[in-house]
């Protein structure tokens, strides 16, 4: 019988060592109970999260820090002391089954070392909060803290709050096939717990969420997974039928179907992925949806490889980020995520703007979208865009939550709402 806390460890430890959390994950034995799958996510994404403090009451244990050959021991004991501290689980179940792991990882002599750790925090459990390090206490590293304090500095705590707390699951009802009041009525029938979203009119956030497979109408393209954020970027587009639409990172595909969702009049909407898997989620969504669109495997950068020369009468731009407005989603990107990224996906990102900028029809709209919180990645790019072009209008958004920045729009990660996103439209002038 397989050890979930030693499943967990190897999965945590595959992502401390630089792999991302989606991609270790896809470790988890094919054959183990759902109850169990559900169990090991719930551990990986709770250490990730928590991984700072965590750590911090480790070293603290810890006469001296581990050897690097014993990584695995280590993410075993962030796995045991995440249970005690974080999970309602039965307290000698995360001791004597976080001790055992260290017999199937073959690293008997870890038993009382482990065993000693776990104890120690349930005899003291205030260690928890005599962690005192920032990183410690708000469960994000430093840079990103720091970066935080600037652009947000009478918010960045709740920023980081919110970042730690798990996320809500959002559909998207698709309105070529029911209403959301249909849908909704749909789920009382089945005694699933849901409500509309607030600032979305085609959003549900369901009480607890399902696994995908076992969401009612998904795998016939009723819904689709997407935050309210998110759902909310087909709308800035002003989709009209007859026009010629351009996805330029369109991977999974969530907006390039909200579009064709919306308008199926649409003259044609051509989505670029320059990444063959991900392309290939794209393909799997249309077939979901039945809907079709024109999918190329290309880079968006370079578009004298893949545009035909036809104008384009709306582009969107879901530009690469670091992610920050969506790391309850992705924790391992505290963890992952380096500073200088910032600065190197900022200059990627001006420069998808510029080069797909002559694709645009004159008085056509580009909408730039960030999953981030950076000002750097946001509002600076548009004003590094701006300052080489001067065919260019900035158009107002005005949603029902957020607030304008100096060029777009920015939504900050609710505790029990959306994601952070950013939105900026830029019209085409002579």
């Amino acid at each position: 019988m397989k050890n979930t806390r030693v499943i967990a460890a190897k999965i945590t430890m595959n992502v401390l060592k630089g792999q991302s959390l989606n991609t270790a994950l896809l470790n988890i034995p094919a054959q183990l109970p759902v109850r169990d799958k559900s169990f090991v996510r719930q551990l990986c994404f709770g250490v990730l999260r928590y991984y700072f403090s965590l750590h911090a009451i480790m070293m603290k244990s810890l006469n001296k820090p581990l050897s690097k050959k014993d990584d695995d021991i280590k993410a075993l004991i962030l796995i045991g002391l995440y249970q005690l501290a974080y999970l309602r689980v039965a307290t000698h179940a995360a001791v004597n089954e976080t001790t055992a792991g260290a017999i199937q990882l073959k690293k008997t002599w870890a038993r009382g070392l482990i065993n000693a750790i776990l104890r120690g925090f349930l005899r003291d459990p205030t260690v928890l909060q005599q962690v005192s390090t920032d990183e410690a206490v708000y469960n994000h590293p430093q840079w990103m803290i720091k970066q935080l304090q600037a652009d947000y500095p009478d918010e960045w705590q709740t920023i980081c709050e919110a970042n730690n707390q798990q996320a809500p699951m959002t559909l998207r009802v698709n309105v070529k096939r029911t209403t959301r009041e249909a849908y909704l009525a749909h789920l009382k029938e089945l005694a699933i717990l849901a409500a509309p979203t607030v600032h979305s009119p085609y959003g549900v956030t369901l009480d607890i969420p399902l696994d995908v497979n076992a969401i009612p109408g998904f795998v016939q393209g009723e819904v689709s997974i997407q935050d309210e954020a998110a759902q909310q970027v087909a709308q800035l587009l002003d989709l009209q039928p007859n026009l010629r639409v351009l996805d330029a990172c369109a991977a999974p595909g969530g907006k390039l179907c909200h579009m064709l969702e919306l308008q199926p009049l649409l003259k044609e909407v051509v989505a670029i992925e320059c990444d063959a898997e991900r392309f290939d989620k794209i393909t799997q969504n249309l077939s979901r949806i039945q809907i079709t669109a024109t999918t190329k495997i290309a880079d968006a950068l370079l578009p004298a490889q893949w545009w035909d020369g036809q104008s384009f009468d709306r582009i969107l731009i879901d530009a690469p980020c670091s992610g920050s407005g969506v790391i309850r989603r992705h924790p391992d990107s505290k963890l992952l995520r380096r500073s200088e990224d910032i600065t190197s996906l900022a200059s990627q990102q001006v420069q998808l703007i510029n080069n797909l900028w002559p694709l645009l029809a004159i008085d056509g709209l580009l909408v730039y979208a960030t999953c981030s919180l950076f000002k750097k990645e946001n509002d600076d790019v548009i004003a590094a865009f701006l300052a080489q072009n001067q065919d260019v209008k900035i158009e107002k958004i005005n949603l029902s939550q957020g607030r304008a920045t100096q060029y777009g729009w920015q939504l900050l990660p609710q505790l029990q709402g959306s994601d952070g996103f950013y939105y900026a439209i830029l019209r085409k002038i002579k």
